[in-house]
């Protein structure tokens, strides 16, 4: 099952939310963890309402991509230099996909461990390997390491002198531009779905560049959320500056 960022949302987004989350924590030295989480549970309860029986599906993994990649890599040298390139850059993720019938859950999330932020640049273009790694109802032992997932959307993060950024970029135009007029028909449907950023410094937040962020009682939280059609129409709506109490 190919879940692309936006055939995501086309094929399971007509009549039902999805969430995205998007955590970061980063400690005193300027490591840290970072994570993005897509919550499908609203699709995966329609999909087994609608199917009954026929959908039944229990799974619960992780995949290391370092090992990953190791055990694959006779089939990854196949792939172009691109593609290859692509998973490379993926090897400091990890994949934790879960789906329950039975309990209408399904849940994937990709997250790395950063001994700089910058490291982290990438989680959205691992959000989109995820889909490919993701295997089908049908077909539970098998996985997808083609890497053809289109990456419309990118983000760099920085943290300097107390100053923590994030900014978020269109990676091809044109097919963002595509991809924003196939929301058109179903956009009205898609009230439900959000995008949320949660970040936790080690030091109390001196001031944000967005207005609506919200905080924590301890003032090392902050909280920003978005419609995800608004903000796949302007990632801009997203970026987000935090200066941090010295």
């Amino acid at each position: 099952m190919k879940l692309k960022l936006l055939a995501l949302f086309t094929l399971g987004l007509l009549f039902w939310s999805c969430q995205f989350t998007e955590t970061m924590v980063m400690n005193a030295d300027g490591s840290g963890t970072m994570a993005v989480e897509v919550n499908l549970n609203e699709m995966m309860a329609f999909g087994g309402s609608a199917m009954g029986d026929s959908l039944n599906v229990k799974l619960d993994t992780i995949i290391y991509m370092k090992q990953f990649l190791e055990e694959k890599k006779d089939s990854i040298s196949q792939l172009s230099k691109d593609e290859r390139e692509k998973l490379r850059k993926m090897e400091n993720f990890n994949f934790h996909i879960k789906m329950n019938s039975e309990t209408a859950e399904m849940v994937y999330e990709v997250s790395t461990k950063f001994t700089h932020i910058r490291e982290a640049n990438d989680i959205l273009n691992g959000l989109e390997q995820a889909g490919n790694l993701m295997p089908s109802p049908d077909s539970s032992s098998q996985t997808k390491e083609d890497g053809n997932s289109p990456e419309v959307i990118g983000v760099n993060y920085s943290f300097a002198d107390g100053v923590f950024n994030r900014d978020a970029y269109i990676k091809d135009k044109t097919l963002h531009k595509k991809q924003v007029d196939s929301l058109k028909q179903t956009e009205a449907f898609m009230g439900g779905s959000y995008y949320t950023l949660k970040y936790t410094f080690p030091k109390k937040i001196k001031r944000t560049s967005n207005p609506d962020a919200t905080f924590s009682g301890d003032g090392k939280t902050v909280i920003v959320q978005k419609s995800f059609v608004d903000y796949f129409k302007d990632p801009d709506l997203l970026d987000l500056e935090v200066e941090l109490e010295q």
